[in-house]
């Protein structure tokens, strides 16, 4: 093989007895095959053991295409998040919708501690709980992991309804949502929510915001 693995415990793999393989086990054979990343998911996948990027994954950045396509959309606004929902990239629309807030630079840093984030979320505790429960299903892609500790510092030390949110262990990403916005311009907004992964950026989500026509479409 090549990897430091028996025959007959590659035989045992291969049939799906014994127990499951360790991480160790399943990256030597990652490294030994070539994998690619999506061909590791799989292997992963099919031992039945949870897949870690690693850190170099994480903090591959959005391809410089990627943040440019953002700007050709006119009739929605677009955020690039990192896996700590550190803000990345925005769009035109975007800029505008959140452009009550002084400091964009992470998704709960807007939403638990700029006081405008109060008001502009109309169920502002409903968007807190559910920003709260993303931030533990994105995490668990490891991503700097230094950087997640000094968030979390900072939001408990900050923000006691951070505490609260992040004891209920909620983990659940973002797929789509209807909100409403209090833009400080424009009133109201009823805004069509959605999150897309950015399979070139793994750990990375694309959210796109769109105001809900009268009829609903």
């Amino acid at each position: 093989m090549g990897a430091d693995i028996s025959v007959d415990y590659y035989r045992c793999m291969e049939q799906g007895a014994g127990a499951p393989p360790s991480e160790q086990i399943l990256a030597e054979l990652a490294r030994t095959l070539r994998l690619t990343r999506d061909e590791q998911r799989h292997l992963h996948t099919l031992a039945g053991v949870a897949w870690k990027l690693d850190g170099d994954a994480v903090k591959k950045p959005v391809p410089q295409e990627r943040c440019l396509l953002l700007n050709t959309w006119r009739e929605a606004g677009a955020v690039v998040l990192g896996p700590v929902l550190d803000v990345i990239a925005l769009n035109a629309r975007a800029e505008d919708l959140f452009s009550g807030f002084a400091d964009r630079r992470n998704l709960l840093e807007i939403v638990l501690l700029d006081p405008h984030g109060r008001s502009f979320f109309v169920d502002w505790e409903s968007s807190a709980r559910s920003t709260v429960a993303n931030l533990r299903a994105s995490a668990d892609f490891g991503a700097e992991p230094a950087r997640l500790r000094e968030l979390v510092e900072e939001l408990r030390r900050d923000s006691p309804e951070f505490s609260v949110f992040w004891a209920m262990h909620d983990v659940q990403p973002k797929t789509y949502e209807i909100e409403e916005l209090l833009h400080h311009g424009r009133g109201v907004l009823k805004i069509d929510f959605h999150a897309f992964g950015v399979a070139s950026a793994p750990g990375h989500q694309l959210r796109v915001y769109r105001k809900r026509l009268q009829n609903g479409s």
